[in-house]
């Protein structure tokens, strides 16, 4: 049975996404603050966490960066209030996966869990045809890992980062269109944008492109998408 961690210090809303959960048949842990939702997490091994980001005891940003730097690769769910943009958006670049606006739809977080763990599983999956590892010229990848070298040294590269690139390599010398990047590394559709998808590509393209000007590997093809040259 497919496990889910909540870390919430809202007893309400901690209680109301233990009951959906459950009800849509996964194993549900529960905690109240980021120090217990940490030693849960050690002890049980989620398939997801589902964060809050504002908490006694240890934040859902100061959380997830301690999980990301012990190496945890389990998916991570944010809830987070509508003024927290900033925060929101550092929560990614520190490693979670998604995040849901409080107040939010029980529809929409179940959509999201389901896009996570089904993303997660086909990371897993050794049939499938994302690769594992990835070189082209001067930069060694290891997507298990998530490592990444340029000439050696070694570069920081974000979870969103990391999917987009080796989706790219899974399709080497094949048009990805920005909407399938959405649905493979987002998943789900129209969001957040195809600018945020631009977005990134930039910043890989910062990170291990030679000249990020006029990209050797990562092309654009004007008008639909990207593709990868290795």
């Amino acid at each position: 049975m497919t496990t889910i961690l909540a870390i919430e210090d809202d007893p309400a809303i901690l209680r109301g996404l233990a009951d959906n959960l459950q009800f849509e048949g996964y194993e549900v842990l529960t905690a109240p603050d980021g120090e217990a939702g940490y030693e849960m997490q050690r002890l049980r091994k989620p398939d997801l966490i589902i964060l809050d980001l504002m908490m006694p005891r240890m934040s859902g940003l100061d959380l997830c960066r301690k999980l990301r730097a012990e190496g945890v690769q389990t998916p991570i769910l944010m809830l987070t209030a509508r003024s927290e943009e900033l925060d929101r958006v550092l929560g990614l670049d520190l490693g979670a996966d998604d995040y849901v606006t409080k107040p939010f739809s029980i529809r929409e977080l179940m959509a999201r869990v389901r896009a996570l763990l089904r993303r997660a599983q086909s990371a897993a999956d050794p049939s499938s045809n994302l690769p594992n590892a990835l070189r082209f010229g001067q930069v060694a990848i290891d997507f298990l890992k998530y490592e990444a070298q340029r000439s050696g040294e070694a570069v920081e590269l974000t979870r969103k980062e990391f999917a987009i690139l080796r989706f790219l390599a899974s399709r080497a010398g094949q048009v990805v269109t920005r909407d399938d990047l959405l649905n493979e590394v987002w998943g789900y559709d129209n969001f957040p944008t195809t600018r945020t998808v631009d977005n990134h590509v930039a910043g890989l393209r910062a990170k291990l492109e030679r000249g990020a000007s006029e990209p050797e590997h990562i092309k654009t093809v004007h008008g639909v998408g990207y593709k990868f040259i290795s």
